[in-house]
């Protein structure tokens, strides 16, 4: 019996962060991101080791830092229906703000934050659809 080349549920590219409290992690995405977790495999210890969180029809797979698999937070950006809010829940949740939100030339209303693994997250709110030609023009300006 043939199976599908990516399981279901998955992008054909998923980020998968490795990091120090997989806890504190699956805790920020469900508040923040409003994630659901499809799959949480715990070790002998109870830490985390493997967790599958599904964020509207994108996967994000993390797993607990320890022996040879140190700590890899990365950078993921999110399109969410309220940045806005979701901003407001990840500093509610003690994350750092990188940056508030706001309108961008390229047709995202977005902010940054930094969860306390050391995770950059972009969040996101597409507000405008930006023609090619007016992208490449609104940018030149912003870099002026």
């Amino acid at each position: 019996m043939s199976v599908p080349y990516r399981p279901e549920g998955f992008q054909s590219v998923t980020p998968y962060l490795i990091v120090a409290d997989c806890r504190s992690l699956v805790a920020f995405c469900q508040t923040v991101l409003s994630a659901s977790v499809r799959d949480l495999v715990e070790g002998p210890d109870g830490a985390i080791g493997h967790a599958e969180l599904m964020v509207d029809g994108s996967m994000i797979m993390a797993g607990q830092a320890r022996g040879e698999w140190t700590p890899l937070p990365g950078s993921v950006y999110v399109y969410l229906p309220d940045v806005d809010a979701a901003y407001a829940r990840a500093l509610e949740l003690g994350a750092e703000s990188v940056h508030a939100p706001s309108d961008q030339f390229y047709g995202d209303r977005s902010a940054g934050v930094r969860d306390s693994n050391g995770v950059t997250w972009w969040l996101s709110t597409h507000i405008e659809d930006v023609a090619p030609d007016e992208l490449a023009r609104r940018a030149a300006q912003a870099h002026a």
